[in-house]
């Protein structure tokens, strides 16, 4: 028995839900479970994924103390139907750990549904503290990282640079302002399967216009190789901005980033 039609919207979103926040334990033999647990008031979701599985599974709740509250209530969904198990394993959900394994799905999907899973799951949408729209995720995958980037670049021309940050060797992708506008439009579309409160942080992400004051930054430019030997045959930085059109302080950062600081004071000095 087949389940999963990813190129329905619903089963893409519930999919890369349970790639991102969902655990398979592989038993003996034949045992073993899906579960997802999530905290209580993220009910509704587990509620419908219950809704549209096909095979039994379970929804309960229980109470503890965690690092972060003294009375924490979760809920968890579990299934143990073996079809099940192992039709997710057969589209990338793998048993065990699987932060730096997951990746998109190798059979058509939904796209934008899938994203919008991945999001609701590692990421989240709405505005910062200081009222600027965004949507934001957090993953361990280099695959999904870039299925990220490439999908915003393709809607509204947002280009990242996929690094890891250097304390928890991860990629936090952000996206702000129109970024952040056109992102939130496109994901949470009306009655799109979401967690409740992520539709409302993208309602307040996409009614974000901005202000008359706020000047609006130029497109980057990126760095070429031959623009990279321009910088390092110029006898100053203020020559090469000069034949680079690019400015001073730019030229002077990308020399740095080309030599290091040792070698860039050398190059001041000449």
């Amino acid at each position: 028995m087949t389940f999963f039609d990813l190129e329905r919207p619903e089963h893409a979103y519930m999919f890369a839900f349970l790639q991102a926040d969902g655990h398979l334990r592989q038993g003996p033999g034949n045992k073993g479970t899906l579960s997802v647990e999530l905290s209580a008031r993220d009910a509704p979701i587990l509620e419908e994924f219950q809704r549209l599985c096909p095979f039994n599974s379970t929804i309960k709740y229980r109470t503890r103390s965690t690092n972060f509250k003294a009375e924490h209530t979760s809920v968890m969904w579990t299934v143990y139907a073996r079809e099940f198990r192992e039709e997710l394993q057969e589209l990338g959900l793998p048993a065990g750990r699987k932060s730096d394994l997951v990746g998109p799905p190798t059979v058509p999907f939904s796209r934008r549904d899938y994203l919008r899973g991945l999001i609701d799951a590692d990421g989240s949408v709405g505005r910062t503290s200081d009222d600027l729209p965004f949507v934001s995720l957090t993953t361990k995958s280099d695959a999904l990282a870039i299925f990220t980037a490439d999908y915003a670049d393709q809607l509204c021309g947002a280009r990242r640079k996929l690094t890891r940050n250097k304390r928890d060797d991860i990629y936090n992708i952000l996206f702000l302002k129109e970024a952040g506008v056109a992102l939130a439009t496109d994901l949470y579309y009306p009655g799109c399967l979401a967690l409740p409160r992520k539709v409302v942080g993208a309602d307040r992400a996409r009614t974000w216009v901005r202000p008359p004051t706020m000047k609006l930054a130029p497109p980057r430019r990126s760095w070429t190789p031959e623009e990279d030997e321009v910088i390092l045959a110029a006898t100053s930085m203020e020559r090469a901005s000069e034949q680079l059109d690019r400015t001073l302080k730019s030229c002077t950062i990308r020399h740095w980033r080309l030599v290091g600081p040792k070698y860039s004071r050398v190059s001041r000095q000449r």
